[in-house]
């Protein structure tokens, strides 16, 4: 239908073609992969029926495409019924040479908005690796000896005096714990990036969950198995999957599911510091059936301290972002009561990846 078919598919937003009866006549891989649609399932179907807008649009449309004059439609919500919807921007634009045959092009504002919130948020954890050193040196050593002490103290102690030391001890050793991720912030060994299979680090993340905190929750798994090999610290990235797995499992009820779910995106290109551009093809999603983000923290989740939960530290989430942003690849959530998403977006590894970056 294009006659430049390459151009039609290296096109990096997603972009439907619409005939004059609002059919979709054509679409490109980034609007299958935006609307998890195959091609097979958007050809011949009204437009409205598969792509879900919350605007009312179609007197609007109806009248550009009369006119044959571009109409811009900014800041809705799209969606297909098959994934979570995303905040968007919609141009219109007539095709040149065809009556009432009309470009449709997509393009969603996360990928600007969150990659930049990507970036803050590593700034943001970053600023708290001074924290976590005074903290780990100042707060750590004594707390283990207050521990040691109230273990001493109860070996002559009544059973009901001894209660009163447990409890010493009990607290002493939760604000280590919490110490301990607080200090992980201050890691500042840059990440060993090389060739490595990420289904081996996901599946490995995801044994250690469903035998631990993860054993209520049913694992579901959807990988492509045909993926290239990705580049990354596979250290640090099993640390990413078992944080989200993690922030999932406590999410739901037990009985509930936790989906792992890969495939290739040519789609998403990142600036890096330099100013070229990276390609993050490999994905990842982590989906669970969960209550969703609450509305007041959903735009802020990957900031530190900030977390949805009673008593949480807001940490896990905040590590997973400095991880992956230190690691160039980069993180996103949607999420909607019954489905949340993390996806995981990571570079491909090249030729000569087999040694450390």
């Amino acid at each position: 239908m294009i006659a430049d078919e390459a151009l039609w598919t290296s096109l990096p937003v997603p972009a439907l073609l619409l005939g004059p009866d609002d059919k979709i006549l054509q679409s490109n891989p980034a609007a299958e992969s935006f609307l998890n649609l195959s091609a097979k399932s958007l050809v011949g179907e009204v437009v409205w029926d598969k792509v879900l807008i919350d605007a009312p649009l179609d007197s609007a449309f109806e009248r550009a495409r009369d006119q044959r004059t571009s109409l811009f439609i900014n800041d809705v919500d799209v969606g297909s019924g098959m994934r979570a919807p995303q905040h968007c921007n919609i141009q219109f634009a007539p095709l040149q040479g065809r009556d009432r045959v009309t470009i449709m092009m997509i393009s969603p504002q996360q990928i600007v908005s969150r990659l930049n919130q990507n970036a803050m948020s590593g700034k943001a954890a970053r600023s708290a690796i001074g924290m976590a050193e005074m903290l780990a040196h100042e707060i750590k050593n004594p707390l283990a000896g207050i521990t040691g002490a109230a273990q001493l103290l109860s070996m002559g102690l009544s059973p009901q005096d001894q209660e009163l030391t447990d409890l010493i001890v009990v607290e002493s050793r939760r604000i280590v714990k919490l110490l301990e991720q607080v200090e992980q912030f201050g890691n500042l060994r840059p990440p060993l990036r090389k060739s490595i299979n990420m289904h081996d680090t996901l599946d490995r993340a995801r044994q250690s969950a469903s035998v631990g905190f993860g054993a209520h929750m049913m694992f579901l798994t959807d990988y492509d198995p045909s993926l290239p090999r990705a580049l990354a610290d596979a250290d640090q990235l099993q640390q990413v999957f078992q944080n989200l797995l993690k922030n999932a499992a406590e999410a739901g009820d037990a009985g509930g599911t936790i989906r792992l779910r890969t495939f290739y995106d040519a789609s998403l290109r990142v600036m890096q510091p330099d100013g070229t551009h990276a390609r993050l093809p490999l994905q990842v999603e982590i989906i669970d059936d969960g209550p969703g983000l609450p509305p007041d923290i959903a735009a802020d989740i990957f900031e530190p301290f900030v977390s949805g939960r009673e008593n949480g530290t807001g940490l896990g989430l905040a590590l997973v972002s400095k991880l992956m942003h230190d690691g160039g690849g980069w993180i996103t959530v949607d999420s909607v009561p019954g489905r949340t998403v993390f996806r995981l977006s990571l570079p491909q590894a090249g030729p000569n990846d087999d040694g450390e970056d």
